[in-house]
């Protein structure tokens, strides 16, 4: 049984794996409508039980979409409607009914534990559809729309980020190792990423380069990622923090830093973080983003359930 809850526990051989079985997939989609399943319905008969702790959009259409198209079907959840929820039944005890139940579980939470946790009490599958130091289904398909786009490796290319160190930088962090690119982080230096991260990183021989400057960060980039500087359940004070980031907006004039063809990429929602000039410009390949995101978690759910091939 394999989950997919880190990146940085999943190796480059199957995450390589994922995404040239997601680029297949995506090629024989081009004569199907929406709800035609894949040949072969690699999937059928199976159920993948959502739960959402937090609000989702992409996450729940891509999820729901990709278990679909393979031949499966999907049951989504939410805690405060479960006994869980309501502090009545362990989760342990949530967990066996899941696994008696569901094929497989994908959760997105706000706790990192609770995880963990099920993980250690299922007997299914388990998928991390966001926690607050990992997204890793985000950044997995983020690499396959540069590669798309840029038709080469990652690896061959300098990948930016511009903006606050938050679970997607965690997993951008995680995978500069595993798929072996240079990147380089702009932020304000008291928003710089996680020591643990960067110590792990370090175990590797590696490193990733910081700069408290944007213009430093994006010279000479290949992509820029940049991501909102408010989350949704931030609980900090966002006036100040929304001022500390005033010189890492993502500007028409700092892209011009970077190589010609520099591609913008935001996981979404968007907030001011990003010039509207720049979100709707040639560069910006934030929709086509978003929808591979449906190709990717399709070869993630075959990799949890046993069936990439």
């Amino acid at each position: 049984m394999k989950h997919f809850i880190n990146l940085k526990d999943i190796s480059s051989k199957d995450l390589r794996k994922i995404l040239s079985d997601a680029k297949k997939r995506k090629k024989k989609r081009n004569s199907l409508n929406t709800l035609e399943i894949d040949r072969g319905s690699p999937l059928k008969g199976k159920l993948l039980v959502q739960m959402f702790e937090k609000s989702s959009l992409r996450t729940r259409l891509s999820f729901y979409l990709a278990i679909k198209q393979l031949g499966g079907g999907t049951l989504t959840l939410r805690a405060n409607e479960l006994h869980l929820g309501s502090g009545g039944e362990t989760l342990e005890d949530t967990a066996k009914i899941l696994s008696t139940y569901g094929d497989g579980f994908m959760l997105r939470t706000d706790k990192d534990k609770k995880l963990e946790n099920f993980k250690k009490f299922l007997k299914i599958p388990v998928i991390n559809g966001l926690s607050p130091s990992s997204h890793p289904t985000q950044v997995l398909s983020d690499i396959f729309t540069v590669e798309e786009i840029k038709k080469k490796p990652i690896s061959k290319m300098n990948i930016a980020w511009v903006g606050d160190s938050n679970n997607v930088l965690n997993s951008l962090i995680a995978a500069s190792i595993k798929f072996n690119f240079q990147l380089s982080i702009g932020c304000p230096k008291k928003y710089y990423p996680n020591k643990s991260i960067l110590n792990w990183v370090k175990s590797f021989n590696k490193k990733i380069n910081i700069f408290d400057n944007a213009e430093k960060a994006v010279f000479k980039a290949d992509v820029i990622f940049s991501d909102k500087v408010i989350s949704l359940n931030d609980k900090v004070n966002k006036k100040k923090k929304l001022n500390d980031f005033k010189n890492f907006r993502i500007t028409k004039k700092l892209i011009k830093k970077a190589k010609t063809d520099c591609i913008f990429l935001h996981c979404l929602p968007r907030g001011s973080e990003v010039e509207e000039e720049v979100f709707f410009s040639k560069q910006s390949k934030v929709w086509q983003q978003a929808l591979n995101r449906v190709h990717v978690q399709k070869s993630i759910l075959l990799y949890c359930f046993g069936k990439l091939r």
